[in-house]
């Protein structure tokens, strides 16, 4: 439940910060994923930020997992540099235990391109991706869409990733989570997702796993 503000930057007309909280019930986990994010846009390009909290454990959180991006650009730019921090940490149970994990620290540092209107925009950006205990360089491609399809009403939006993980002959990763949303007011948005993955968080086959969300604008 990711991304979906990056592409507010795009937008000239846009000057102030926008935040929202996202609450999603994945209805093939049957649990429920609460995002929060964040976008400003300066005088040298845009910060993003968002965290998903997964609840899906009997103590709450089962899984906690934050982006942090930087596109440093001008009006002078034809495109801009791009800066990004990943990471997580979640629990899971064994026996009568509970066990925790990290998911390791990934940068990635590459140029990002995009093209908008008031109806209609795109943010796309290339990479270099290196992962914490890896030695091998990655890459990460990124697509970012937002289309009006009814003014103040109905809104599809989302973004797709293609990554690899261990060099370019290792697994490639793919994730990409269109959203659709019906706006009741300038405030909150019903609608949902549908998560396509493949070779991502251990599953090693294409999987779609839909949603249903609120979303609360700030």
């Amino acid at each position: 439940m990711k991304k979906i503000t990056t592409l507010f930057a795009l937008f000239t007309v846009v000057t102030l910060s926008a935040q929202n909280f996202q609450s999603h019930y994945d209805l093939a986990r049957e649990h429920v994923t609460l995002t929060f994010e964040m976008f400003k846009p300066d005088n040298y390009g845009n910060t993003y930020t968002f965290t998903d909290f997964d609840f899906n454990a009997d103590n709450g959180i089962s899984q906690a997992y934050f982006e942090i991006a930087r596109v440093l650009k001008t009006e002078k730019m034809p495109v801009g540099l791009h800066i990004e921090y990943n990471g997580g940490l979640g629990t899971f149970e064994r026996g009568t235990g509970l066990n925790g994990y990290t998911i390791n620290n990934a940068w990635i540092c590459g140029a990002n391109y995009g093209k908008s209107n008031a109806v209609w925009g795109f943010s796309t950006y290339a990479g270099y991706k290196t992962f914490k205990g890896t030695s091998k360089g990655n890459y990460q491609v990124t697509g970012t869409w937002y289309w009006n399809i009814i003014a103040n009403k109905l809104t599809f939006s989302g973004f797709a990733d293609l990554w690899s993980e261990n060099g370019l002959s290792d697994k490639t990763v793919f994730l990409s989570e269109p959203q659709l949303w019906y706006h009741l007011n300038k405030t909150f948005s019903v609608g949902g997702e549908l998560e396509l993955s493949n070779n991502f968080a251990g599953t090693y086959a294409f999987k779609g796993r839909p949603t249903l969300a609120v979303k609360w604008n700030l």
